[in-house]
């Protein structure tokens, strides 16, 4: 019963040790939460946005056409006839690489926009950070990629 009792109260203690070595900026973690990133825009999520961006959120869109802050960006979203970014029927992400450096991650890769008319692919650069265990966006950058005249 004492050694149960032992073995019980050193596995209690090492797995709150053990479940705060899982960081959000894994690799294939941080790609995963980019895909929900990717729906949300698609879906005009506002919950998820309010969660997912730090207070100072920064979205640099194609040439600086316009940027949006965490505050416009879900005011849009809940506007149904614009929705977060033109009510897309999909978001296709493609290549996504990461890099990971301390408490950092990088996201970068293509989306491809499909709208109804010709989709628009678009390259991407998100800057993610770890706090406290949970992965924030704080900054997001698009830049559309013209089609080729080859």
């Amino acid at each position: 019963m004492k050694i149960l009792f032992t073995l019980t109260l050193l596995v209690g203690l090492s797995l709150p040790s053990l479940m705060a070595q899982v960081s959000c900026l894994d690799s294939e973690r941080l790609k995963s939460l980019d895909l929900k990133w990717e729906e949300a825009l698609k879906e005009s999520d506002a919950s998820f946005f309010e969660s997912l961006l730090v207070d100072d959120f920064i979205w640099v869109h194609n040439h600086a056409s316009s940027i949006d802050t965490k505050e416009s960006l879900i005011k849009r979203s809940l506007e149904s006839s614009s929705g977060a970014t033109g009510n897309p029927r999909s978001r296709i992400s493609k290549d996504v690489e990461t890099i990971i450096v301390g408490s950092t991650g990088v996201i970068t890769g293509f989306t491809i926009v499909d709208r109804g008319s010709a989709p628009i692919l678009y390259n991407f650069m998100r800057t993610y950070v770890e706090i406290e265990g949970k992965c924030f966006l704080v900054a997001n950058h698009t830049m559309d990629v013209p089609e080729s005249t080859d």
